[in-house]
């Protein structure tokens, strides 16, 4: 009996005709319309830009090949982090401008203007890539840059914060002091940044480059320290060298009762935590380069130095953390934790205390502290055991294999 074989069924069209003109005859079929091979598309689209990744293309002789290779790769990368690092830096300018008492209570000031400016070269620049990729006949799926799919999301929420920061400016007046950090407008703009910044690190994650060197992972590595200066913005009334933790003479009264005193602690181990867990997941998937860690990190300190500048004090207490970094980055370096995860269990703990250990040794031996040798030793340690429990997150052990 002879074996018969169904004939493709397309959702694309009502009615496929094909003719035959040299042997006269013709062929009509009538595929049925299926809405739900629509819905799966929509949901495994929906999804894939929710987890950042990429559905593979359909199969099949029908499919339209795109005419060349997509807008993605280093130099999209080097060119977003360099826009990036311009974003953040306009986002540091703003808050030294309010630190300062520089701005008034109009939103439009000129250091808001340099701040979305940057905002507005990112996203051009992440339109131009994906509508190019469309140009070239890919589908919208596939034509938005390998990574960048939250960096889309991330320029969409911080439109949508904008917008909403400008009417509460118009509502409310411009926040002042700690509140500036707190009001719901710019913590949604501060989600919308950390998820544009990262595109970078996101579409190096996808590559199947494990010991890369500096080619490679250098806009990734950048995109890494922009992303911990992000967080160090949002962290700046609590990091050590920001708000001159435990010394004489800041004229602000900080941390120098018992209630101020947990404050400090509370914020030691929140900015540890901060830094730590995203150098530590970065370890874990690459061999980072000897210098990596040291300029993520160095970054994250360098921001927090300008922002509330006031004494030169703070130089010498950044550099002190700086110092420690380099020792850090030596040990990862060395530790190699994306082929002895093992080895995560004791570099978590190491990066918060030679931290706050070179923090409290340039304080110690220049102007002295304010606190007790059992609150600064404090300060050192409880991070230390923080991120010592964080990295259990990280790598968690194994679980006994059951009996048979």
């Amino acid at each position: 009996m002879p074996s018969t074989v169904p004939l493709p069924r397309s959702p694309y069209a009502a009615r496929i005709r094909v003719r035959f003109a040299r042997i006269g005859c013709s062929v009509t079929l009538k595929p049925k319309f299926r809405p739900t091979v629509l819905i799966s598309g929509m949901s495994t689209m929906s999804e894939s830009i929710l987890s950042d990744t990429i559905a593979p293309p359909p199969a099949g002789r029908h499919a339209a090949a795109p005419r060349s290779m997509s807008v993605s790769g280093l130099k999209l990368d080097w060119l977003m982090s360099a826009l990036s690092a311009l974003f953040v830096g306009g986002l540091y300018l703003d808050g030294w401008a309010h630190n300062h008492g520089r701005v008034d209570e109009s939103f439009f000031t000129i250091w808001h203007a340099f701040f979305y400016t940057g905002y507005l070269l990112v996203a051009i620049t992440f339109a131009a890539a994906t509508i190019s990729n469309l140009m070239q006949g890919y589908p919208l799926p596939l034509a938005v840059p390998r990574g960048y799919r939250l960096t889309g999301v991330g320029l969409f929420i911080f439109a949508a914060g904008g917008v909403s920061d400008m009417v509460w400016h118009i509502l409310f007046g411009i926040e002042e002091g700690i509140e500036a950090l707190f009001s719901p407008t710019h913590i949604m703009l501060g989600i919308g940044i950390g998820l544009t910044v990262t595109g970078p690190l996101r579409a190096a994650w996808r590559r199947r480059d494990k010991d890369a060197g500096w080619r490679l992972l250098a806009p990734a590595v950048l995109s890494l320290g922009i992303f911990l200066a992000a967080l160090t913005f949002f962290m700046m009334f609590f990091f050590p060298v920001t708000v001159q933790l435990g010394t004489p003479g800041t004229g602000r009264g900080y941390f120098h009762d018992d209630l101020g005193k947990t404050a400090g602690l509370v914020g030691a181990i929140l900015t540890a935590a901060a830094l730590t867990g995203p150098i530590l997941l970065a370890l874990r998937r690459w061999r980072l380069p000897l210098g990596a860690v040291a300029t993520a990190l160095g970054l994250a300190i360098l921001g927090a130095t300008i922002v509330d500048y006031e004494q030169p004090r703070m130089i010498w207490l950044a550099l002190g953390m700086a110092a420690a970094a380099l020792a850090v980055d030596y040990l990862a370096w060395r530790a190699q934790p994306s082929r002895r995860p093992e080895s995560v269990r004791w570099l978590a703990p190491t990066i918060p205390f030679l931290l706050y250990a070179g923090y409290y040794a340039v304080l110690l031996t220049t102007t002295g502290t304010t606190w007790s040798v059992h609150m600064w030793t404090s300060t050192i340690i409880i991070p230390a055991l923080a991120c010592w429990l964080l990295s259990y997150l990280l790598l968690p052990p194994l679980s006994p294999e059951p009996q048979p």
